[in-house]
């Protein structure tokens, strides 16, 4: 005779950790017996709607519809190999398939799956790819140490520390690269202290590199005419294309992306025939209105702008890109490394020295707030002068 069975998803109030979350816990009826066990879940309190067992937030969700989905699934399974099952039985199934590391690297890889399907629902895997790099420092340090993996109960300051030195020492990096891997390693230790493995992160006083000033985010417009007129190897496509996209966000502030995703459809023409891109930038889905500069344009006319079942430019990855716009830097002798996305950058601060007011600016950016429009788009040298001139010059008028 087939058991009576049902999954009943709840939190407990009166257990709420020092983030503010509490763990979702799912209780288990097979035949009148009940038994306990965590999803591995865990959601704000004021987010919790008893009545559904859902939270407020969407992703919550499809983690908490998976986890159902998965424990009824091996319900069905054991019934179908025993004939009977137990709620204990089913519990221990279930932690059999979602158990919680209690190893650093460990976590690490599992943390590395689940932004790896993240990267897939969001369209962008810089996450994912850099975490690569970070979770790799880490397991070479242990090895350094002579040990393939760590428990989490056996980290300690005095380990954070020397990481830091080992990440300073051994792989020559700076401040900003070792904040990320230091950013890294504390997010596992904070999955383990969320998961209740240990009850505090025993790197909470690990402090990180200070900063130094900032690196310049945009090229000049010395740099742009350079581009503009390059002298490149010939029989260099993939270079030439990365030179013309390049100078082609510099004039339009889409993201690399954002360019990819560029379709005919994409592309319009006003009543009094000045054409302009409107599109919605992955990132944000923030509407983005171009009207094209002259430049733009004529690079965009070198592409696919009638077949609406092919892109307007035949990009690869941003991986594969990513060498051609460093030795584009190269070539204009620009000490700083080049990246695609100071393009992006160019495109605001050259807004910005022209006097472009920043709502106009956002709205061409895509940006989902003024805020990041301020924050995006450095005020230039040229503008300061200027707004200092303007000031020379009131003050003269106010004294004679």
């Amino acid at each position: 005779m087939r058991s009576t069975f049902s999954l009943l998803l709840y939190i407990n109030r009166n257990k709420v950790r020092v983030d503010g979350t509490t763990s979702v816990l799912c209780r288990i009826s097979i035949d009148g017996k009940n038994t306990v066990i965590t999803t591995g879940i865990s959601c704000k309190p004021q987010q919790w709607n008893a009545k559904s067992a859902e939270t407020s937030d969407a992703r919550t969700n499809n983690r908490l519809k998976k986890f159902r989905s998965n424990a009824e699934r091996l319900y069905e399974d054991l019934l179908k190999r025993y004939g009977v099952v137990s709620a204990e039985l089913l519990k221990n199934e279930i932690a059999g398939h979602v158990v919680i590391p209690i190893h650093l690297l460990q976590m690490g890889q599992r943390e590395r799956e689940r932004l790896a399907v993240r990267a897939k629902e969001i369209g962008s895997n810089s996450t994912y790819r850099s975490s690569r790099y970070y979770q790799s420092y880490i397991r070479e340090f242990l090895e350094s140490k002579g040990i393939s993996d760590i428990a989490f109960s056996d980290i300690t300051e005095e380990f954070g520390r020397e990481y830091k030195v080992y990440l300073k020492r051994y792989k020559n990096f700076g401040a900003s690269q070792t904040n990320l891997c230091l950013c890294w390693l504390n997010r596992l230790v904070y999955l383990a202290v969320n998961h209740e493995i240990i009850r505090a992160n025993p790197l909470e006083e690990v402090e990180y590199e200070k900063k130094p000033p900032a690196k310049r985010m945009h090229i000049s417009k010395a740099e742009l005419k350079q581009l503009l007129e390059p002298k490149l190897p010939q029989n260099d496509p993939l270079k030439e294309l990365a030179r013309r996209t390049f100078i082609f966000s510099c004039f339009t502030g889409l993201a690399y992306v954002d360019t990819q995703l560029l379709y005919p459809h994409h592309i319009g023409k006003t009543a009094a025939g000045r054409r302009y891109i409107q599109i919605n930038r992955r990132k944000t889905k923030v509407e983005s209105f171009i009207p094209l500069h002259p430049i733009a344009e004529q690079i965009i006319n070198l592409y696919n702008t009638t077949d609406d079942t092919q892109p307007v430019f035949p990009l690869p990855s941003r991986d594969m890109m990513w060498f051609e716009i460093h030795e584009l830097g190269v070539i204009i002798g620009r000490k700083e490394n080049l990246s695609y996305h100071q393009a992006r950058h160019s495109f605001g601060s050259f807004l910005i020295s022209e006097g472009i007011c920043t709502e106009s600016i956002a709205k061409m950016m895509g940006h989902a707030s003024i805020s990041s429009t301020q924050n995006y788009a450095k005020i230039s040298e040229k503008k300061i002068s200027e707004d200092m001139d303007r000031l020379i010059e009131r003050r003269k008028n106010n004294e004679y």
